[in-house]
């Protein structure tokens, strides 16, 4: 800056002049610099570095080009050549290094943030990330770095070594612990989560409390985002996972069978003896030829040898209508080619209601998709009510308005 000083002073410039044009010049100058050495870096050596980014044959860089880490990083570049001309400048040296020296901080973090992030989407192209997520722990990385970074630029603007504010900080640490109380049980409940593999993301959780009942979509370390089947989306607290109760559907999933427990209500009234009618007809059912033809040999047998009295229905062995639908409908599922053979089908009878008989079925669909579920549980049913006269039976139901209308018109009809 003396030279150019000097210089202007040999060419007729006052004094005082000269050191206003001397700072400008110098000033322009390492702007000049400043912009050429960014120019430089973002229109040539990154483009550089996205050519042999995309050339080569890996994938997994790609990702550093879509997080913008070296662009990020290319705006340190010009701070590096003010912090290094500051000397040029006695009077303000001071001010500008550590203005530099806090901006290189600020964009070496948001750098280090981005880093971070494309390691996170690397990480989630493999199929562990669903069993193990790491963006919690990132969260917890970036949360620290961001506090150290913080100190060490006030350090360095108050002219105070890091280590003096570190310990102030045990004086807060009461106030830390509130601010960041939900990112502690976060981390903790993170920690338990992965290590028991609790949840993945994917996985379709449901828990009352929070009115979640959907997938799994992201796990972070504060929270857990459900998105529901109304496609709504549900912000759970990470450590509301470990100290309250939610079922995971994940097994039902990986088992390839999802369970059918539902009944259909038989009014007693219609339940009886096979007559020798209903057999003959009961024995043309394709699914109930083998089971009449067995046990009627069987009846026939135990009440030969036991001489019973047939002049009575009740004594001895007899068919009923429900006990035969009831062996139908099991064989019925057994030649289902949506049902699980391999896991468990029951038809059973559950305690009488003053609804009528409930008779269960517990069976496992062999698509665990819920539209191909209910479809065919649906179909399941369909044939049951449908089929349940041709065994004699009739299906419970409340009487309805239309049911009292029939009556009164039977009423009137047997009046006249």
């Amino acid at each position: 800056m003396d030279s150019i000083k000097n210089w202007m002073v040999e060419q007729g410039v006052s004094s005082q002049v000269a050191v206003y044009l001397a700072n400008l010049t110098v000033l322009l100058l390492i702007v000049g610099i400043s912009v050429a050495a960014n120019f430089v870096t973002k229109k040539i050596v990154l483009r550089i570095i996205a050519a042999f980014i995309m050339k080569n044959r890996f994938t997994w860089d790609n990702v550093f080009l879509e997080r913008k880490v070296f662009v990020k990083l290319s705006h340190i570049v010009p701070a590096i050549i003010i912090y290094y001309f500051a000397p040029v400048f006695p009077n303000t040296q001071t001010a500008i290094e550590k203005g530099a020296a806090v901006y290189i901080m600020i964009v070496s973090m948001m750098v280090f943030d981005a880093f971070l992030n494309a390691c996170n989407d690397i990480y989630n192209t493999y199929d562990i990330s669903k069993q193990k997520p790491i963006r919690g722990y990132i969260q917890v990385v970036k949360i620290l770095v961001f506090i150290i970074g913080v100190i060490i630029m006030i350090a360095n603007l108050i002219g105070e070594s890091p280590l003096i504010l570190l310990s102030g900080l045990g004086a807060l640490s009461a106030v830390l612990m509130l601010i960041f109380k939900d990112s502690i049980l976060g981390l903790v409940a993170g920690v338990q989560l992965s290590a028991n593999d609790m949840v993945r993301v994917g996985d379709w959780i449901e828990m009352p409390k929070y009115h979640a009942d959907g997938d799994v979509i992201d796990i972070s370390l504060n929270t857990v985002k459900v998105m529901n089947f109304d496609k709504t989306i549900t912000t759970i607290p990470s450590y509301a996972l470990i100290s309250d109760s939610f079922r995971n559907w994940r097994g039902m999933r990986q088992s390839g069978g999802r369970r059918i427990k539902r009944a259909v209500f038989i009014d007693a009234n219609s339940i009886g003896f096979c007559t020798q009618e209903m057999i003959e007809r009961f024995s043309k059912i394709h699914d109930l030829t083998d089971y009449m033809k067995d046990k009627k040999r069987e009846i026939l047998e135990h009440n030969a040898h036991n001489r019973i009295d047939k002049s009575l229905e009740v004594n001895g062995r007899q068919l009923t209508n429900i006990g035969v639908l009831r062996v139908y409908i099991e064989n019925y599922l057994k030649r289902h080619s949506k049902i699980r053979q391999d896991m468990t089908l029951i038809v059973r009878q559950l305690a009488p209601t003053e609804n009528g008989l409930p008779l269960e079925i517990y069976a496992f669909v062999n698509d665990t998709n819920w539209a191909v579920y209910e479809s065919v549980q649906a179909d399941i049913f369909d044939h049951i009510f449908a089929a349940a006269p041709t065994f004699g039976l009739r299906i419970f139901q409340n009487p309805a308005g239309y049911d009292f209308k029939q009556a009164l018109r039977t009423d009137a009809v047997s009046e006249n």
